[in-house]
């Protein structure tokens, strides 16, 4: 018997509503791209925060009540960070911005300027011109939000986007047993044994390994301000609370804090800004060698090139978001890899 062959008209009708349904679902993801930013952010601070959850679960606490405690415990971190460091970082602002002009004039009258000008000659001092210039007029600072409404707008949805946030991870936390049960059931029964396992061990790999990046990005921050603090540079406490928000990005962050932070102390003093910069970069290497396998060792194990093409693809795709995700993801595809793709391999019998 012949098959039945297609009519021309209904091929084409078919493929012109595929086309547009993928239209419009491209679209609808494009819209919904803060939302689903939201839902990931809120399920990757869920994971990180269940590790803590379940340590209260053994010894004895409910779920419910562990859950209330670790957000009643964060509550008051962030309370009292707020308290010290918010009135503070806000005074050292405006002290940079009114203090900017002066701290060019003392650049201007150091040895290092002097240097710089005999060696690259006039454009030096434009460059210097035109930064105190755009510091010190606030229609300029304002230009770059798009001016003070745009700025308040920005802060107003930052705020609420970080409450939606901590909502979300709530009931995300809440329901994180149910969410990996309804999951593991989407399977079919003989494989969700290992289905099982896989989502415990993708789970505690991403807890694990945020909590190493808070703790890591803690460190770098307590560092910063020891460092500016001793050798008194300008703005200790705002150094700190940029080093812990940049170093929290994988592979760079560091990188990026220890070229802000020794320019930030050039400007004020070119020896103490020398002195930050090499002991910030001895602290680098111990971070890498010893305090970053120390704390990461239980969380993932992704090799090095992986790691640096994950990140790069992550920030791609999705920015400082997926540069963020990169790594744990990369760990959970491997994990995969490892006990589904590969044990099937090796099940398979060659034919003769």
């Amino acid at each position: 018997m012949r098959p039945r062959s297609l009519n021309p008209f209904a091929f084409g009708f078919t493929l012109t509503l595929g086309g547009l349904a993928a239209l419009v679902l491209g679209l609808a993801i494009s819209n919904l791209s803060a939302v689903l930013v939201y839902i990931t952010i809120a399920l990757f601070a869920a994971l990180g925060l269940d590790p803590v959850v379940r340590r209260l679960e053994r010894r004895g606490i409910g779920r419910g009540w562990g859950i209330v405690i670790v957000y009643a415990a964060f509550a008051v971190i962030l309370v009292g960070m707020g308290w010290l460091v918010v009135p503070a970082t806000i005074t050292q602002i405006t002290n940079f911005i009114n203090g900017f002009p002066a701290t060019i004039n003392e650049f201007r009258d150091s040895q290092l300027y002097g240097w710089l000008s005999d060696t690259f000659g006039d454009e030096v001092s434009g460059v210097v011109d035109q930064l105190r210039s755009f510091i010190s007029d606030p229609a300029r600072l304002a230009a770059i939000g798009g001016g003070i409404v745009h700025i308040g707008v920005t802060i107003g949805t930052g705020i609420s986007g970080l409450i939606i946030v901590l909502v979300l991870s709530l009931y995300f936390l809440a329901t994180l047993p149910t969410m990996k049960t309804t999951f593991v059931r989407l399977t079919p029964a003989y494989t969700r044994e290992t289905v099982t396992s896989l989502v415990e061990q993708i789970a505690q790999s991403i807890g694990s390994y945020l909590g190493g990046m808070v703790v890591l990005a803690f460190f770098n921050s307590v560092v910063a301000f020891l460092l500016y603090l001793f050798l008194g540079l300008p703005f200790p406490i705002l150094m700190a609370v940029i080093a812990f928000g940049i170093t929290l990005i994988p592979l760079i962050g560091s990188v990026l804090f220890w070229v802000l932070g020794t320019g930030i102390a050039l400007l004020n003093s070119p020896v103490g800004a020398l002195v930050f910069a090499i002991v910030y970069l001895v602290y680098m290497q111990v971070e890498a060698y010893v305090l970053t396998p120390r704390v990461m060792n239980r969380a993932v194990e992704v090799p090095g090139a992986l790691v640096v093409i994950g990140a790069l693809v992550g920030g791609t795709l999705l920015g400082l978001l997926g540069a963020l995700v990169a790594i744990p993801v990369t760990a959970s595809i491997l994990l995969i890899i490892k006990q589904v793709l590969i044990p099937r391999q090796d099940a398979k019998v060659q034919r003769e």
